[in-house]
């Protein structure tokens, strides 16, 4: 295949794919596979191989779930065979060698630290390269075997293999045209999560130089909370929460205990769920105390969310019809959010159900009261912050402006199966330009094109038209949020 690139890296040599002016190498490990003696272990290097290694194709898949009946339609699952699932994928311009050091991009998909994959077809990065970047997407750890809280074995593996991806990405990016003094991270969802874990850390700098943390929770969760699920499994398994215990256990066996486990929560997250855990070495402290105490202030951010997070999970199955108002006020309380702060909601949407309600506070207490106290820490010193909200509404079986809808535009691929899914076949062009547009100059530029956080609290709404700046939207309903 003359039409095939070859490019010499620290393990061997690695044949790609070109199409339309875009090379791609998919599949690469920058570690070992985590299987055998090094299940439940922190990633090891990569094995080196002799010729050249076919990356034409996507690695393995990590061992998990398809999602549940209710969000199936709109979550699809990939999965591919095999122990080799710690690998990379890079696309990068053809004509590399004429445009000098390019800028990288490095994505870590969301999927509740449980399931997600970076094959899917929405996360293609060609449209990304064809802006003269290099793009970088990242298979890690989901579920047990990458957040186990297991008694003798590295907690939040899927963190670690994530930083050990960003390791390779320095020492290897250049071979692909790509600078390794320009790397930004892109997390969503999940994937965001981890990456404010790595964010917070005192040597991020060495792992990426700006990130993007699109509806992702900046916080882990104390020990014991955090291994309720392991607990449960162990029990359910009747095996020992150790790592010879879960290691005696087969892959598929602990995603189907999982899975059953899982089923016993509720929408309201009152279950068992895969979590950060505050483990002191990995993730030493609560990632938001940390940031708010002045970690990664050298990094500059651009932080979001949807404006509708919780459509995703409560309308597909109807659980927004069911909460009534006395579920939401228990909710409230246990929550420890105060009246005024429903009050202030209910302002806002005279009309809404409890069940509307009841997930615009969750969105409050989860991500938009954070991302505000993030924010507003990093004023007064350090690197810029830029907030945005993504307001745009789907058509789509009452998934309104619900987490994960920013995707198709950010990606500017509207077309693709996932896309569709959750928004339709008709997602507004000037929207999908002006959001990918504003992602690419973030990595090229540093700067996604509208003003930085300030104590104006400027917010770049991503709407039909486009988008425009708010200052300080919905303040009313973030005074008194309970701090955690």
């Amino acid at each position: 295949m003359p039409d095939s690139p070859v490019l010499s890296l620290s393990s061997g040599l690695v044949r790609g794919a070109s199409e339309g002016g875009i090379d791609k190498y998919l599949g690469i490990p920058y570690a070992a596979p985590p299987v055998g003696e090094l299940r439940f272990r922190a990633p090891a290097a990569p094995p080196h191989w002799e010729g050249e290694r076919d990356a034409a194709a996507f690695g393995a898949t990590a061992p998990q779930a398809v999602y549940p009946p209710a969000l199936a339609p709109y979550l699809p699952t990939v999965e591919v065979a095999g122990d080799d699932f710690l690998t990379v994928n890079v696309w990068t311009p053809s004509d590399r060698a004429d445009r000098g050091p390019m800028p990288v991009l490095v994505f870590v998909h969301g999927g509740a630290l449980s399931r997600g994959s970076a094959a899917l077809t929405g996360y293609d990065g060609a449209s990304f390269a064809r802006h003269g970047i290099v793009y970088v997407s990242v298979q890690y750890r989901l579920g047990q075997e990458g957040f186990a809280v297991l008694d003798d074995a590295p907690k939040n593996l899927g963190v670690l293999d994530q930083e050990a991806a960003l390791r390779w990405v320095r020492r290897e990016i250049a071979a692909f045209g790509g600078d390794p003094a320009r790397v930004t991270a892109m997390g969503q969802s999940a994937g965001a999560n981890t990456l404010t874990a790595l964010l917070a850390l005192p040597h991020a700098g060495e792992l990426f130089d700006r990130a993007i943390l699109q509806s992702g929770p900046l916080v882990a969760q104390p020990p014991r909370k955090a291994s309720r699920m392991t607990r449960a499994i162990a029990k359910r398994l009747e095996v020992a929460p150790t790592r010879d215990g879960f290691a005696g256990v087969a892959a598929d066996d602990l995603v189907a205990a999982q899975t059953e486990v899982a089923a016993g929560g509720s929408p309201l997250g009152r279950g068992p769920t895969v979590a950060l855990v505050i483990d002191g070495e990995t993730v030493p402290e609560n990632p938001l105390d940390a940031l708010l105490a002045g970690a990664g202030r050298g990094i500059p951010v651009l932080i979001g969310s949807t404006s509708e997070e919780y459509r995703l999970w409560f309308v597909p199955g109807g659980a927004i019809d069911r909460i009534t108002a006395a579920t939401l006020s228990l909710a409230r309380m246990a929550a420890r959010v105060p009246k005024r702060v429903l009050e202030a909601h209910r302002r806002r949407s005279p009309d809404a159900s409890p069940g509307q309600l009841l997930g615009e506070v969750m969105t409050d207490v989860l991500l938009r009261g954070p991302i505000t106290r993030f924010a507003d820490s990093r004023t007064d010193r350090g690197a810029p912050t830029w907030v945005y909200e993504f307001r745009w509404r789907s058509p789509v079986d009452g998934l309104g402006a619900a987490h994960a809808m920013e995707l198709g535009f950010v990606f500017d691929r509207l077309d693709t199966p996932d896309a569709i899914a959750l928004g339709g076949r008709d997602g507004p062009r000037a929207l999908a330009d002006a959001t990918h547009h504003a992602w690419v100059s973030f990595v090229v530029d540093g700067d996604p094109g509208w003003e930085p956080w300030s104590p104006r609290r400027p917010v770049q709404a991503f709407d039909a038209d486009g988008g425009h700046i708010d200052y300080a939207p919905r303040q009313d309903e973030l005074i008194g949020l309970p701090e955690r």
